[in-house]
């Protein structure tokens, strides 16, 4: 409510007048006793009344005989204490009974339960509320349904769940239970309408509606094929000689009860209570024994008592009989007589297929199932398709052939539209021009239907609309049409454009549907079903008639049903004694319009046996008509008429603005607001002028769009589809409107906040629906769609001319056709303003502090922004047509588009291109998506989205010049005047700003029509296809754009299949991208991912070649150069192989290590030209080793050449494992031989020499020196990977090793770091935490000032460990890339024994150029072998940062810390290269380790004692030696910490922290100060060694000697060392 009214304007609405039903001249009276209380809903019964209040209270008053007495009527309301504390949201009332629903879905029930209504059992009366429990027993556990609205017949209740299924209870067939025993008093859910969305439940007295929503197209169930109550076939389709019957009028038997009531003859006569009510069936009940083949018959039920029949049998004549009198009072009945005929003269030779049906088991089923009756229980797609064959034939053109042909055309089509389509929709009129009249008013001339011929079609239409026609017979049709038809026919026509709008779920979601089906059940006897038949149903059926009528509400009286549709007309049927339907005499078994006189009518309600209307009067204060029972005061009160017609009751107009009106027995209510400030009107005038409106546009849907787009040759397939846009735009439109139409009628009926009007709610629908239709309706008008139109439909136009004048609400003479149709699709937009000033009007009606006011402020400026914004649009679109028109001629009709419109043009000479030939001719056209440079013949279009403008700076001379920059061209324009300059530069400037934006179709809804325009930006994100560049043409570019170059992320597709997709940089691929190069040949494509500049492939990447080989290493302009890996093929396939090492402009060259895997070999050494030249090493998998020189790929020059049982060769060779030249050969036990040699190794040499036995050496020094000599002629190991650390130092920013900045060095660091997280940031699954961490932590550079430390020597290593940790950091990646290479080496063939020494000086020629880097990083760091001080003040914890590392060293002898590359790398290195490295050493001291591990295991199995007194322990340490040492905890640690550390120096730690231990131990023992001696020593270490079972002692031990630091050698630890050597 309104906070300004709040005290008077709550006593204003929900006001309750009462007066007697019965009578046209009525007054209205107050009911009393309400005391101010707003009534929101009221219902009544036959002699009483429940009303609800806003608080949830709910009143009764009139008779109520379950409480007071049978004749007391209680006058004023009296509260229902029972249901107080609960707040109602719904009442009904039934005949005699009641019912209301809480807020939380409970129903109560309360008065005569004499047929189980109540729900509750053997009690034929409840007195107060009682609780109803509704379980749904499918459920488990079992739920309580929730109910949101309750109908109440005479002896049933129905209730509508939030799942919108129906429940029932009560007694009789109008529950649509399947069950014969009553009553029900637990309520059933009707299961045949399960799975449907009911939208409302309506109760009569012994019938149910229900409305539910259509089902949307996709989940249209097939049809099936039997009925699955009798599995009868629903649909048959007999192909006589020649005719072709196709028929669902299948009626079940089990879906229609005949009940006792009816008469015991073969027919039955509906309305047998009449004077004249006599069965005529003209011995049709004999013909029905035999099979009838020709005749066909009529059962023309009229419920008037009259019965008319009709016999046909086909001939010239065709006779209308009837009993008694020939007399129709109404055209409309011919019509329905007519119908009945030719729909039974159609069906030929039906009656045989369902007469002779052997399940039919009575004489009167056998009629039934010939009355044109509705199909069972299924919906049939059939239906509708005959109904719209029947509807798509005019009567005149009928009775040709061609129109036979014509309907079968329609058939085809309307299987080629969606089948849930039912007939053309709104209105049913068929698209001919035949069909424009009113169908009401159309004249049915008897005289055109004699003398036709029995296959004539009569004019189905209007009886389509009654739901009579189920079936179709086309006799001879198919065999006299023309071929040509039927090809015709057969093609596949463009326009078969839905008119109803596509199911859109938004919409039907927020506002009420009107995709609606009527479903009726109960008893029928007085046609109140709506099914043209009598016949009682006992589970819902749908009323076909009412199918695509868009019903909006359904009532139920007595005896008779309304139907309220969105365009605000009420179909009625049932019962018409008292001339409740609105319309005759007769009563009517199917749905019929009713003649109400006012505009709109929103409103129904049906009473026993009288109808009221609510409509809108001029004034939008709505009347009330009543049509029924007429008592006339001043004859005598037996006398009682008919209202002819629904009469206005003058005397409801005075009491206020009516929002609902009651009808019931005995009494009528209506619930009146008063309109206090305006409010209450602005609401009704709202609410009138959208059904008003929408009326409108459903009579252009269906008078002037629909037979447009029936038209044949409408132009080319463009015009045709922007046409069937804008006409499905224009439905989809209009069915908002008319759902909001039905939205604002129940907002009237409601508690009426503005706050919840779908308007301000849902404005976003609304907005984009106009928005939508406007796009199309101009994008056909820029196209000349409305010029086109003229010439096709001129004959169609000019028939109706005062029509399309009375739509277009234009009346000038000779008004263009064209004009009308533009005034008729631009009227929409109208509304818009409508919605504006209502929206203001009802601000009004609120302080302008409240938040309604501002809302509905917002709302209305809004829509009036939208409106501003439209017409602008359509401007535009006139702007262009005119030069569309003003243009003629090939070129422009090329540029013709449906967006493209016009924004300026240079045909006044005031734009010319700079530096032109003097009779060149430049035409600019500036469009919204491009500018356009037309010459002579040719044009060039610049889309915008790639186009910058900028002045030109008059100190260049340029004078008012404007430079364009587009991709692949720059030109400047000038302007005559400055005016003009700064006209096309702004211009340009918002145009190409709107192409970006893409928004010119929506605008900021509130915000103000013209927004300040920034410039367009200079970096934006388009697409563009390259015409002439040589590299790029015929390319399209989808991507960032920096001032007309792709300059960003990017993708580039060229016409043959390329593409590259990663960042560009002034129009060049630079930075990380991936491109791939289809391969035609092998059918698949190359691909590379990685680094690219300027264009070119440049630095790391992977590049994948389509043979299967992949590459992964540095590039440089587009070639391999630098360090890279190439595997080739794989494991399987015919030359797997490897090859990792440098590569210079795509060939192989300096040192790399090649695996040939086929072959077993592995070549390390030197390469030219990708072939091996210079020093290298190959090793086999049989073990021979080889090393020497290569020339070629070959073995040429010195060599040594060792076998795997220390047999060498060492001279010439001339080809691979083939000697040719001196040499010398010497063999395992040290003989051998020197000469000449030849022949292949391993196949018989010959040799010319000399064959030396040397005699005993008397010491080693003589022994010959092969073994010793190997690694001389291999590549030495600071030769190895230089491109590696070349490429590390490159990152870095030097030349060459040393050379360079050490600031710019750190920050190349640092970009490196951020650019790669970056990255990695949009895969972050690709970081782990600890690796983010890390990269965070490696942003702090350690500081180097003042003295250097200890502890900035930690520094500096904790660094170093992190970097190393990250392959994002130069070093890191350097270190991974190193761990490659070596593994690469040295695995697989590469673990020879031989290549032991090798890999030992290849880690420390590793250690030293890695110390030179970091030297370079760290000037401060002293060099190899210095010593840093220890500082003596600093305590001693805090060099215990890398896990205890320098703890013990502080305590060695020496005066300070020695740097050495070792102490500080290979804690990072070695843990990386252990494995390859150990298993070397393993290898090259097998045959020790097997003597040593035999030893161990023997003298293990002695026991402590003896094995200590073996190892010659002095026995005075035994008891300290076996206590401790011999717990093999201790032991065990020693192994197991000795094994899982890494470096030299850890090792040694561990050794250094056991013998540690040992004194520990034996001192403790000895209690007493000692001092150890070597001697002493020894043999208790040795125990502990032996027992600790160190595998691989030997192995270990070379290690530590070989990579220990040099200046430890003769330390603690050394000697140390020493002891465990021995």
């Amino acid at each position: 409510l309104e906070s300004k009214t709040n005290a008077e304007g709550a006593k204003e609405r929900g006001l309750v007048y009462v007066w007697k039903a019965g009578s046209c001249s009525i007054t209205p009276e107050r009911l009393p006793g309400l005391s101010g209380k707003t009534v929101l809903q009221a219902a009544l019964g036959i002699h009483h009344g429940l009303l609800l209040t806003e608080g949830g209270e709910v009143y009764s008053f009139g008779k109520l005989p379950w409480r007071s007495g049978p004749e007391e009527c209680v006058n004023s309301p009296v509260l229902e204490n029972t249901l107080l504390g609960h707040r109602i949201i719904t009442v009904a009332a039934g005949s005699f009974h009641n019912g209301a629903v809480t807020d939380s879905g409970v129903v109560y029930m309360w008065g005569d339960n004499s047929a189980g209504q109540c729900a509750v059992a053997n009690q034929p009366c409840v007195r107060e509320p009682q609780l109803v429990s509704i379980c749904d027993s499918e459920t488990s556990p079992l739920l309580s349904v929730r109910i949101l609205q309750l109908a109440c017949g005479e002896e049933h209740t129905l209730a509508l769940s939030l799942s919108r299924e129906i429940w029932a209870w009560g007694s009789g067939c109008q529950l649509g239970l399947i069950t014969t025993t009553f009553p029900v008093t637990k309520p059933q859910k009707v299961e045949h309408l399960a799975g449907r969305v009911v939208l409302q439940i309506a109760c009569g007295a012994y019938h149910s509606l229900a409305l539910v929503q259509c089902l949307p197209v996709q989940e249209m169930k097939p049809i099936p094929e039997r009925c699955n109550h009798c599995s009868q076939p629903l649909i048959t389709m007999t192909d006589k000689e020649d005719h072709v019957i196709i028929s669902d009028s299948h009626c079940c038997p089990l879906g229609v009860a005949l009940s006792d009531n009816q008469p015991e003859n073969h027919g039955f006569c509906p309305s047998s209570d009449t004077p004249e009510g006599r069965s005529v069936i003209a011995g049709q009940s004999e013909d029905c024994q035999k099979p009838l083949v020709e005749q066909h018959r009529l059962l023309g039920l009229e419920s008037d008592g009259r019965s008319g029949l009709s016999s046909s049998n086909g001939r010239e004549d065709s006779a209308i009989s009837s009993s008694g009198n020939t007399l129709f009072s109404d055209k409309k009945e011919v019509k329905e007589y007519l119908i009945g005929l030719s729909d039974n003269s159609l069906s030929e030779n039906l009656n045989k297929n369902i007469c002779t049906e052997p399940e039919q088991p009575s004489q009167e089923e056998q009629l039934s199932a010939c009355i044109p009756g509705p199909p069972g229980s299924s919906t049939s797609t059939l239906n509708s398709l005959v109904a719209s064959c029947a509807s798509a034939v005019g009567v005149r053109v009928a009775a040709t052939y061609e129109a036979g042909a014509l309907s079968l055309k329609k058939v085809m089509n309307f299987y080629g539209t969606s089948s849930s389509e039912p007939g053309p929709q709104s209105g049913s009129r068929s698209p001919g021009p035949e069909a424009l009249k009113d169908s009401r008013e159309e004249q049915v001339r008897l005289e055109s239907m004699q003398g036709k011929k029995s296959s004539s079609l009569v004019d189905i239409r209007e009886e389509e609309s009654e739901g009579g026609s189920r079936r179709l017979s086309l006799p001879g049709l198919l065999s006299q049409v023309s071929p040509r038809l039927l090809r015709k026919v057969g093609r596949a026509k463009m326009r078969t454009v839905a008119l109803t709008p596509t199911y859109s779920g938004e919409a039907d979601a927020l506002l009420p549907s009107l995709r609606t089906e009527v479903w009726s059940w109960g008893k029928g006897k007085e046609g109140q079903l709506g099914h043209g038949d009598v016949l009682p149903r006992l589970q819902p059926l749908c009323v076909k008639s009412l199918d695509g009528k868009e019903v909006i509400h359904v009532s139920a009286g007595g005896h008779h049903s309304l139907a309220l549709t969105a365009k605000s007309q009420v179909y009625s049927w049932g019962s018409n004694i008292s001339g409740q339907l609105g319309h005759l005499n007769s009563p009517t078994t199917v749905p019929r319009l009713t003649k109400v006189c006012g505009d709109g009518i929103w409103t129904t309600a049906a009473g026993l046996d009288y109808s009221l209307f609510l409509a809108d009067e001029k004034d939008f204060q709505p009347g009330l008509y009543y049509c029924g029972q007429e008592t006339s005061p001043e004859n005598n009160m037996n006398e009682n008429s008919c209202t002819k017609s629904p009469v206005l009751l003058v005397a409801c107009s005075k009491i206020g603005y009516i929002s609902n009106v009651i009808a019931g027995g005995d009494n009528c209510l209506a619930l009146v607001d008063k309109n206090v400030m305006g409010y209450i009107a602005s609401l009704h005038e709202l609410a009138a002028t959208e059904r008003r409106f929408y009326f409108k546009l459903s009579e252009i849907k269906s008078q002037v769009l629909r037979p447009l787009l029936g038209l044949d040759n409408l132009g080319n397939a463009n015009a045709i589809q922007l046409l069937q846009e804008m006409a499905s735009r224009f439905s989809k439109l209009c069915y908002l409107i008319g759902q909001h139409g039905a939205s604002l009628s129940s907002f009237l009926h409601g508690v009426k906040e503005a706050r919840s009007l779908a308007i301000l709610k849902h404005s976003s629908l609304f907005l984009d629906s106009y928005t939508e239709y406007c796009t199309s309706v101009t994008n056909f008008l820029v196209m000349g769609g409305f010029m086109l139109l003229a010439k096709p439909a001129i004959d169609f136009l000019s028939k109706n001319q005062e029509l399309l004048q009375k739509l277009s609400e234009k009346n000038e003479e000779n008004l263009q056709l064209v004009e009308v149709l533009n005034a008729l699709f631009f009227m929409p937009f109208g509304r818009l303003h409508n919605y504006a000033r209502t929206l203001l009007k009802l601000a009004t009606c609120f302080e302008v502090a409240s938040p309604e006011y501002q809302k509905l402020q917002d709302s209305s400026s809004c829509y009036e922004s939208l409106a501003v914004h439209l017409s602008r649009k359509m401007k535009e679109a006139e702007y262009t047509l005119g030069f569309w028109k003003t243009f003629p001629g090939k070129m422009t009709d090329s540029l013709r588009k449906p967006e493209r419109r016009l924004i300026c043009e240079s045909s006044n000479r005031a734009l010319s291109l700079q530096h032109a030939g003097r009779f060149s001719v430049n035409w600019f056209i500036l469009f919204n998506d491009a500018l356009v440079h037309a010459q002579f013949s040719t044009h060039h279009i610049f889309p915008l989205s790639t186009l910058w403008v900028e002045a030109l700076s008059e100190e260049t001379g340029n004078v008012n010049g404007l430079k364009i920059t587009t991709p692949e061209e720059q030109f400047v324009l000038v302007s005559s005047t400055p005016q003009e300059k700064t006209k096309w530069l702004r211009a340009i400037s918002q145009a190409v700003d709107q192409a970006l934006r893409g928004t010119s179709d929506m605008i900021l809804y509130g915000a103000g029509g013209n927004v300040p325009r920034q410039e367009p930006p200079i970096s934006r994100s388009a697409k563009y296809t390259f015409y002439k560049d040589p590299r790029f043409k015929d390319a399209v570019y989808d991507g960032r754009w920096l001032s007309g170059k792709p300059h960003g992320r990017g993708i580039l597709k060229w016409a043959d299949g390329r593409m590259y997709s990663g960042t560009f940089r002034t129009g060049l691929e630079d930075g990380y991208g991936e491109y791939r190069v289809p391969n035609k040949a092998l059918n698949k494509e190359d691909h590379y991912v990685g680094y690219w500049k300027e264009g070119k492939m440049c630095g790391h990447g992977v590049y994948s070649y389509a043979t299967g080989e992949v590459y992964e290493g540095c590039f440089q302009d587009n070639m391999r150069h630098g360090h890279g890996l190439l595997r080739s093929g794989k494991l399987t396939s015919s030359s797997p192989s490897m090859f990792i090492g440098q590569w210079i402009m795509d060939k192989k060259s300096g040192y790399g290590v090649f695996d040939d895997i086929t072959r077993g070999e592995k070549y390390m050494g030197m390469w030219q030209d990708d072939l091996c030249q210079g020093n290298g090493v190959v090793v086999t998998q049989f073990g021979l080793y080889y090393e020497g020189a290569f020339s070629t790929n070959k073995m040429m020059g010195t060599g040594i050449l060792l076998s795997e049982d220390d047999t060498v060769y060492e001279g010439e060779f001339s080809d691979n494992w083939t000697l040719s030249g001196k040499g010398t050969l010497t063999l395992p036990n040290g003989d051998y031989i020197e000469g000449l040699f030849s022949g292949e190794w391993g196949s018989g040499i010959k040799i010319t020499g000399t064959y030396f036995k040397p005699s005993l050496y008397e010491n080693e020094k003589d022994k010959p020196k092969a073994l010793r000599k190997l690694g001389i002629l291999a590549v030495s190991p600071d030769e190895k990977w230089k491109a590696v650390f070349e490429e590390c130092w490159n990152q870095l920013g030097c030349e060459s090793p040393g050379q360079g900045d050490r600031w710019k060095a750190w920050d190349n660091i640092a970009v490196a770091l951020t650019t790669n997280r970056r990255q990695h940031k949009d895969s972050p699954e690709l970081l782990s935490r600890s690796h983010t961490q890390t990269l965070e932590s490696l942003e702090f550079i350690p500081q180097h000032i003042g003295a250097f430390t200890l502890e900035k020597y930690e520094n500096i290593k904790k660094y170093l460990i992190k970097a190393c940790d990250t392959p994002l950091h130069p070093l890191g990646k350097l270190v991974e890339t190193l761990v490659a290479v070596y593994r690469m080496t040295y695995v697989g063939v590469g673990a020879n024994r031989r290549l032991l020494q090798e890999a030992v000086r290849e880690i420390k020629s590793y250690l030293k150029r890695i110390f030179q880097l970091v030297r370079f990083l760290f000037p401060d760091l002293p060099e190899e072998g210095s010593t840093i001080p220890f500082v003596a003040t600093e305590p001693k914890g805090r060099r215990s940062f890398c896990s205890g590392k320098s703890d013990s060293r502080s305590e060695s002898p020496e005066p300070g810390y020695v740097v050495t590359s070792f102490g500080l790398l290979l804690p990072v290195l070695l843990p990386r290269l252990y494995p390859p490295l150990f298993m070397l050493y393993a290898l090259d001291n097998e045959r020790e380790e097997d003597i040593y591990w035999e030893c161990v295991l023997r003298l293990n199995k002695q026991t402590d004692l003896a094995l200590l007194s073996f190892l010659g322990v002095q026995a005075k340490f035994w008891p300290g030696t076996v206590s401790i040492l011999g717990e093999s905890r201790k032991v065990c640690l020693l192994g197991f910490v000795y094994i899982t550390t890494f470096t030299p120096a850890d090792k040694l730690k561990v050794i250094q922290q056991t013998f540690e231990e040992i004194s520990q131990s034996v001192l403790e023992t000895l209690q007493e100060d000692f001092l150890w001696s070597m001697d002493d020593l020894f043999p208790v270490f040795l125990y502990v060694v032996l027992r600790a079972r160190i595998r691989n002692l030997g192995s270990e031990v070379h290690l530590i000697e070989d990579l220990m630091d040099p200046y430890l050698q003769h330390g603690e630890q050394g000697i140390m060392f020493t002891t465990l050597k021995v």
